[in-house]
């Protein structure tokens, strides 16, 4: 990915499955909740409002 106009969210493991918005993000910027895929690197982008959002280094997660 590599659009830097927007913030980058790092994920831990704790915070999986990952979704958008976030819960730190404020009521007035909600959108419907979108699960987000993540790519071989580890990062993913809301297709809503273009957050984006990265793996914290060691964190794995599993494919289905």
């Amino acid at each position: 990915m590599t659009d830097k106009t927007m913030p980058v969210v790092e994920l831990e493991a704790k915070d999986l499955p990952a979704h958008c918005p976030n819960p730190a993000m404020p009521l007035w910027s909600s959108h419907p909740r979108v699960f987000l895929d993540f790519d071989h690197e580890g990062e993913a982008k809301c297709p809503y409002c273009g957050t984006r959002y990265r793996l914290a280094p060691g964190v794995a997660f599993k494919h289905h």
